[in-house]
């Protein structure tokens, strides 16, 4: 308890004493990466560094600068410790989305993350960036219903669900885009599918099974469905 009291105090002291700090990008470095590492969403990464025009084009040895009033607020909302697993990823769920939630978190690891990207390469590739937003989180609405499985995992495997599984295309690596589209779905502070479980594209579709269901969201050539 004492050793946890020190290290908090060395965190409030640093965070008080430096309003920001300088990263300097490493190789396989990506702004959402850098943000999600440092407890911060994309958008306040892209305002502390205005000089950054696109912020899908960094490269090895830039200087990132980090707003310590926003990582401090982040430590504060979403540190956790995890010794059993090194790898548990800690993400805050929207206040918007808190009312159907069972608990504030949710925890995810980097394989399901890599998997919940892979599914949205496959998906929507040539979907706009908001298509692939949508993709993710039509996953994870899935994981917090009763009606699917309650894990990353089992919701993309599940028998007969994603064509991408069956085909081969879900083992292709996570392109940047599709990285970034999975932590803005765990981080954004809107629904943009309202809590759709199923999307398709009816006019490449064969089954038309969710025609009759009600339509919740039109973003590229896919419909969102419950």
């Amino acid at each position: 308890m004492k050793k946890l009291f020190s290290v908090v105090t060395l965190l409030a002291t640093f965070f008080i004493a430096s309003p920001a700090f300088a990263y300097t990008v490493q190789k396989g470095d990506t702004m959402s990466k850098i943000a999600h590492d440092n407890g911060i969403t994309l958008q306040e990464l892209a305002e502390a560094n205005p000089h950054i025009n696109n912020l899908d084009k960094i490269y090895v040895g830039d200087t990132v600068h980090m707003d310590k009033k926003h990582t401090a607020n982040k430590a504060s909302e979403s540190l956790k410790v995890s010794n059993a697993d090194k790898k548990t990823k800690t993400v805050k769920v929207p206040e918007t989305k808190l009312a159907s939630k069972q608990s504030p978190e949710i925890n995810f690891s980097k394989d399901e993350i890599d998997l919940l990207a892979r599914i949205v390469r496959a998906e929507a590739q040539t979907e706009p960036f908001q298509g692939k937003v949508a993709v993710a989180e039509v996953v994870l609405n899935r994981v917090e219903s009763s009606h699917f499985p309650d894990t990353v995992r089992n919701v993309i495997y599940a028998p007969g669900q994603f064509q991408p599984v069956s085909n081969g295309a879900i083992n292709k690596p996570a392109d940047d885009e599709s990285i970034k589209a999975v932590y803005t779905a765990l981080s954004d502070q809107k629904d943009i599918t309202n809590d759709a479980v199923f999307f398709y594209n009816p006019s490449i579709a064969t089954n038309r099974w969710l025609d009759s269901r009600q339509t919740t969201a039109v973003i590229g050539q896919h419909v969102f469905k419950n």
